[in-house]
């Protein structure tokens, strides 16, 4: 679940049937927030108000997927400030089970329509960027957002490509479909992975849910992955 800023007790609510939360830090910088910059009107996304959820999350051992957000007008340093922001937080309360490197891609309907896209050579150096910060971390990018390009970041650090769905659209960025599992499974077969699917927690947060969901996970376990008839 994905639910923006909770409060303790919601999120104690969630955990119940929820193995799993998710909440984009996007940026760590204050100055993000300024007029004129891409957070100026939305408050939660303050990265006070977001670290803060973070923090509770972590106070209460759930799981959480987070990540950054490249090319709406930060620096490098920022880009460095956030990616280390995240690594305190897990050496903290070690529950962040996923960073997210997501490049930014204008949609029609939002007001930053206008600007462009995160560039990709940039963007591929920053995610190998997250690998050197964290190089025991899951690293994901979204490969419908780099469609010509999404392959070549396996040998930039990544080892996750998060949700692809051949029924749903990209509700976020429904402009750029999601990859044909079997491309996917492709290009990970010609650089020597294996491509598995997993569950909305990893293997080695298990130990953070609950025995009910455990219990659930385990129907459709298989070596801490979805079994594979589930999914393929």
């Amino acid at each position: 679940t994905n639910a923006g800023n909770l409060h303790a007790e919601e999120m104690r609510e969630l955990q119940k049937t929820n193995v799993s939360i998710g909440m984009m830090l996007e940026n760590i910088s204050p100055r993000l927030a300024e007029e004129g910059m891409p957070h100026h009107l939305a408050a939660s996304k303050r990265p006070e108000a977001r670290t803060e959820a973070l923090r509770t999350a972590g106070r209460l051992k759930i799981p959480v997927t987070t990540g950054v957000l490249i090319g709406i007008g930060e620096t490098v340093a920022e880009i460095v400030d956030s990616l280390f922001a995240i690594k305190g937080l897990h050496d903290t309360y070690g529950n962040i089970q996923e960073i997210i490197l997501q490049n930014f891609q204008p949609n029609s309907d939002t007001a930053m329509r206008n600007a462009p896209a995160a560039d990709g050579d940039h963007f591929r150096r920053m995610v190998a960027l997250a690998r050197i910060i964290m190089p025991k971390a899951n690293l994901q990018i979204p490969p419908n957002l780099s469609p010509d390009s999404y392959r070549e970041f396996l040998s930039a650090g990544i080892n996750d490509w998060g949700g692809i769905s051949p029924l749903t659209p990209d509700h976020v960025n429904p402009g750029f479909a999601w990859p044909e599992i079997s491309r996917v499974d492709g290009h990970c077969a010609d650089a020597g992975y294996d491509l598995r699917c997993r569950f909305p927690v990893y293997p080695e947060f298990f130990c953070m849910t609950n025995n009910r969901l455990r219990e659930k996970i385990s129907e459709m376990e298989d070596g801490g992955l979805v079994r594979e008839g589930y999914w393929r």
